[in-house]
């Protein structure tokens, strides 16, 4: 289950990237690498910090096939994407507690702790989308929205939890992508945000 979700997950970042190469009048060449920043980037990253070689899309390279078949076809169906905006809100959010899980699992079946395996399910799920915002020149999504990051770090502590008390694997995998998903939802409809710090110098 979770191989399918995760490549309906990466299709959806790697089109979400494509179109924010666009914003910024990118080339192909520049859509394709952000869309593949986008889709992958938080794997890789997850795959360095745990010296899990090779990396997950030099293992298995129909995953960077799918994230530039993707970047393609954003390209072409532009014109039509902000009719798809909701769906494409509700795949990222997918995307999100997919990667989550699916970092966690990596991490923990390496024999890392909890705490390593929650951090790497968290950079798993988030950090493509960091990458992506600041190739594009733009403040990340995961500092300046409704919650997000938390929704990783509690999805990821949620499916961890559930596995050390012998919860089985499908049912925890399943649980936790399901309530991970509604509370990413329920937070992009209610805009639910973490407290912002603002900091106004008043000395001139």
């Amino acid at each position: 289950m979770l191989s399918w979700i995760y490549l309906i997950a990466i299709t959806a970042e790697a089109m979400s990237g494509a179109l924010s190469a666009g914003k910024r009048r990118m080339d192909l060449f520049g859509v394709v690498t952000i869309a593949s920043v986008t889709a992958l980037g938080g794997g890789s990253l997850r795959d360095i910090v745990l010296g899990h070689y090779p990396l997950g899309w030099v293992r298995h390279p129909q995953y960077l096939l799918f994230t530039i078949g993707a970047a393609i076809f954003a390209t072409v169906a532009a014109r039509w994407m902000h009719r798809l905006r909701h769906a494409f809100l509700l795949l990222d959010a997918l995307g999100l507690v997919a990667f989550t899980v699916i970092g966690c699992t990596i991490a923990r079946d390496a024999g890392h702790s909890m705490v390593i395996a929650v951090v790497a399910g968290t950079l798993t799920g988030t950090f493509g989308g960091v990458l992506r915002d600041v190739l594009c020149n733009e403040i990340p999504l995961l500092f300046r929205k409704e919650l997000y990051a938390i929704v990783s770090l509690l999805t990821g502590a949620t499916y961890l939890a559930l596995l050390h008390f012998q919860v089985p694997a499908a049912w925890a995998t399943s649980g936790c992508i399901i309530g991970g998903f509604v509370l990413r939802v329920l937070a992009i409809r209610h805009n639910w945000e973490v407290p912002k710090f603002v900091y106004r110098d008043e000395l001139h």
